[in-house]
């Protein structure tokens, strides 16, 4: 009886064995990529990288440059975003709020036109589009994708009728806020400048039905630069996930333009029900990665102000305005005293807001060609994203993880926006206000 059970037994395993072999799959069916182990540049390369702010849109409009130009002494260009893989950029319309008060529509058009420009100058190399499979489609067809995401919501001079003018432009994101509060919002700029109106709650009235209106149109709500009582009022008003384009850690850096790590985890549950969540987008910026850089800036400030006051001084008394960009260069030069930090100082960031976010919820928003050049040792244009990738994987990152970092987060809430805007079109839409505050945009 032994003997008969053995030999039953046995036979049994080998039945299972043969249908064990036809339902595992073969092994040529994996993916290429899993039967090795890549190297950092194998899986940079095959990543969509996607940055979400770059401030090369001022150069456009008030240095004519082009992105077939050499750099000179930017961070973006088409050569270099060839060189690291850059997919899909998100180009700044930043319009100066005291130079441009009066008209900052105007100038935001303009910055709009600049961007549009260089699409139709370079449409073998180029592409705007506005959508998550625009981008898929622009990196299968070997083509950068140029988005555009408004940064200050004074852009829209109180009208909501701008915004979605803007929007039908192509604009995709708007900060709410830059470094200035603009009656119905409050920026971390000058939130204890008691000399600067602010909202009681964070978001006025008029400040809840722009992001309303931005989560119905398919517009990314961004909460950099804004003030922390703003940024957690945001989170309850929206219906859908938000991002910060480009912020860093406020634990490794105390800027306030950086993110708590309570509001990291805000941002990463932000969407309500249902949501996977926003993303925050490391900002490169020494100032906002370094401690000690951003110790040493503050303790310069008196003399920098001092300097760009005698600017302005020798200026008006030549009879003209100085220029931004004169401005800008005289800071640089103060600027470029300081050491820069190492870049593994910026993979700090990234591997904090992971940890305490999620891996889900962290990408990449250089601020290329907007904090006069200072940048970590390392990080001096677009060509040297792959180094992200490879000190990621140093420090144990899957290929997964770095492809979620470089771009696919920013892809997913990207498509989560796109579906709560289609749900919220189809609603009998809520009143927003009859009267509009342009009367304040006049003075």
């Amino acid at each position: 009886m032994r003997t008969l059970h053995l030999a039953t037994l046995l036979l049994l395993l080998s039945s299972l064995t043969a249908v064990n072999a036809q339902l595992t799959p073969k092994s040529e069916a994996r993916p290429a990529h899993a039967n090795k182990t890549m190297t950092p540049e194998e899986v940079h390369r095959s990543a969509i990288v996607i940055d979400t702010h770059a401030d090369t849109t001022t150069r456009f409009v008030d240095e004519g440059f082009d992105l077939s130009d050499p750099l000179k002494g930017g961070n973006l260009n088409l050569e270099s975003a060839r060189k690291g893989n850059l997919g899909a950029e998100f180009f700044s319309i930043w319009v100066e709020p005291e130079m441009y008060k009066g008209h900052y529509a105007k100038r935001t058009l303009e910055m709009i036109d600049s961007v549009r420009e260089q699409v139709e100058k370079h449409p073998k190399e180029m592409v705007q589009v506005t959508t998550a499979d625009g981008i898929e489609r622009a990196h299968r067809e070997h083509k950068f994708a140029a988005l555009m995401g408004i940064e200050g919501g004074h852009s829209i001079e109180g009208s909501i009728g701008l915004l979605r003018d803007y929007f039908d432009l192509g604009v995709r994101y708007m900060t709410l806020t830059w470094s200035n509060s603009n009656g119905w919002a409050d920026s971390s700029g000058d939130y204890t400048d008691t000399s600067v109106p602010h909202t009681k709650e964070g978001l006025s009235e008029f400040g809840k039905d722009v992001v309303y209106e931005m989560n119905r149109l398919g517009m990314m709500v961004d909460i950099s630069h804004v003030s922390d009582k703003t940024f957690y009022r945001t989170l309850v008003i929206t219906r859908a996930p938000v991002i910060a384009s480009h912020s860093s850690s406020r634990v490794i850096c105390n800027a306030p333009r950086n993110m708590t790590d309570d509001m990291l985890r805000a941002v990463a549950r932000s969407g309500g029900p249902g949501s996977k969540g926003g993303v925050v987008q490391v900002n490169y910026y020494s100032a906002f990665v370094s401690q000690q850089y951003r110790d040493e800036q503050a303790r310069i400030t008196f003399e920098v102000e001092k300097a760009v006051d005698a600017l302005k001084a020798k200026a008006k008394a030549e009879g003209h305005e100085v220029t931004y960009q004169e401005v800008d260069a005289l800071r640089r030069g103060y600027a470029d005293k300081i050491p820069r930090p190492p870049l593994s100082m910026l993979i700090d960031h990234i591997d904090h807001i992971a940890k305490v976010a999620g891996v889900d919820h962290v990408g990449l928003g250089s601020d290329f060609d907007g904090v006069e050049g200072q940048l970590p040792e390392g990080m001096d244009s677009a060509a040297d994203l792959p180094k992200i990738t490879a000190a990621l994987m140093a420090r144990g990152y899957t290929a997964d993880d770095c492809r979620k970092i470089l771009g696919g987060n920013l892809l997913r809430v990207m498509r989560e926006v796109e579906a709560v805007a289609h749900e919220l079109q189809t609603e009998e839409r809520p009143r927003i206000l009859e009267k509009q505050p342009f009367d304040e945009w006049k003075n």
